[in-house]
């Protein structure tokens, strides 16, 4: 017997808050993340427009010889975790006398593993990386951190898929426990928000120019989108089993009722309209819902050109003529990369619990291609219960949520 999966606790780091209250005001109010860098246009970036993230203290909380094993994104998954934690009633002692499991999306270290080699160039010998340096620098840095801090004791696992991670380590934490084989599941997603991580997406021209207006650079959809903004941060969800939150007494917020997946197997940088089609296919035929009982999707679209356009064919594709709300968060936040599945989850959810919709701001203009979608851009006042998530990445990984209010 298939058991149900439940979200009980959310936590967030995010360019909109470190609150879940927070995070809920600023998409209500159509607050932008994003500001201009100067460090970014002093060291070359060809744009220096990116989400503003704050850095957290873990003093108070995590003890020196252990920080050192953690990199900037360790520590934003640290405290959203922590947050997600006590958002689920999930307390240390119940956690140590259970398998409570982790899967994180992580797909870079840019920063740690840069300054350990540098040290090493420099000093010509490799003792200079520093003891803590290997544990900053690998891609599973994140999981082996939360699970030793938190005494995880279940599966230890990163999900590393591009900007589809963290909705697909989401993904894989729903499957086991619908299949019995963990009860509890701590998912989600972190970015490194420093310049070092993203000077390659710059590179090749990913980001938008648009710095003497920071605020309305991220566009999702609209004609006159010129390119993504990169963010960060760390977005944390605790899925457990339904009889399980049950019986500890959980909070139940609402529930995971279908994951979708599909590679494009094309173009290793440039989507396609099947491979994310296919994606939203499947999770609808996994969940056993139409499309009509969807009542709003959050979109992956980033504000480029032919990624908003394929995903926007892909949703016209499923969809039909049911004109189902859509809207791209990321007019808000950025691109938060590895981070992006799980926070558009926690965006989602707390519009779903709180009854509206937040605008994709900066949509003015439709093109030929996204004026096939219901395209919202202002805040609205709207009630749904169920709602779907898309989160798609480089080399054509794709992965689809839906999740039902309860």
């Amino acid at each position: 017997m298939e058991n149900r999966v439940v979200i009980t606790g959310m936590g967030i780091w995010s360019c909109l808050g470190k609150t879940l209250d927070e995070v809920r005001d600023a998409l209500y109010a159509g607050k932008s993340g994003i500001v201009f860098s100067r460090e970014r246009k002093d060291a070359g970036f060809r744009s220096a427009l990116c989400a503003a993230v704050g850095q957290p203290d873990l003093k108070p909380f995590v003890s020196r010889n252990l920080r050192q094993f953690m990199p900037e994104e360790a520590q934003y998954a640290y405290m959203a975790t922590r947050a997600a934690l006590e958002h689920a009633r999930l307390e240390q002692d119940y956690i140590d006398r259970h398998e409570v499991g982790v899967i994180y999306g992580n797909d870079s270290v840019a920063e740690a593993t840069m300054r350990a080699l540098d040290k090493f160039r420099e000093f010509k010998d490799t003792a200079a990386c520093g003891s803590g340096a290997i544990f900053q620098s690998m891609n599973s840095t994140v999981t082996m951190n939360l699970a030793c801090l938190f005494h995880l004791r279940g599966i230890n696992l990163t999900a590393s898929a591009a900007c589809a991670s963290g909705s697909h380590a989401v993904g894989l934490a729903y499957l086991l426990v619908r299949n019995g084989m963990q009860d509890c599941v701590v998912c989600g997603g972190a970015q490194e928000a420093n310049l070092y991580g993203v000077a390659s997406f710059d590179g090749i021209q990913s980001f938008s120019v648009r710095e003497d207006e920071p605020e309305k650079a991220s566009r999702p959809f609209d004609r006159d989108r010129d390119g993504l903004v990169p963010g960060g941060g760390a977005a944390t969800v605790v899925v457990e089993g339904y009889e399980h939150a049950l019986k500890r007494g959980a909070p139940i917020l609402c529930e995971i009722v279908g994951w979708g997946f599909s590679g494009n197997g094309d173009h290793i940088s440039t989507p396609n309209v099947a491979g994310p089609a296919r994606s939203l296919e499947l999770c609808l035929q996994h969940a056993g819902v139409t499309p009509s009982q969807i009542g709003y999707i959050n979109a992956h679209a980033t504000s480029t050109r032919i990624g908003d356009s394929r995903e926007a064919q892909a949703i016209a594709q499923v969809f039909g003529d049911y004109k189902v709300p859509v809207t791209s968060t990321k007019s808000q936040t950025g691109h938060e990369m590895w981070m992006a599945g799980a926070s558009e989850l926690i965006y989602s959810t707390l519009m779903m619990k709180n009854g509206f919709i937040a605008g994709n701001i900066n949509f003015e203009h439709p093109d030929e291609d996204t004026a096939c979608l219901n395209i919202i851009p202002q805040t609205r006042e709207a009630h749904f219960d169920m709602f779907l998530s898309n989160s798609f990445g480089f080399g054509g990984t794709n992965s689809t949520l839906i999740v039902k209010n309860i």
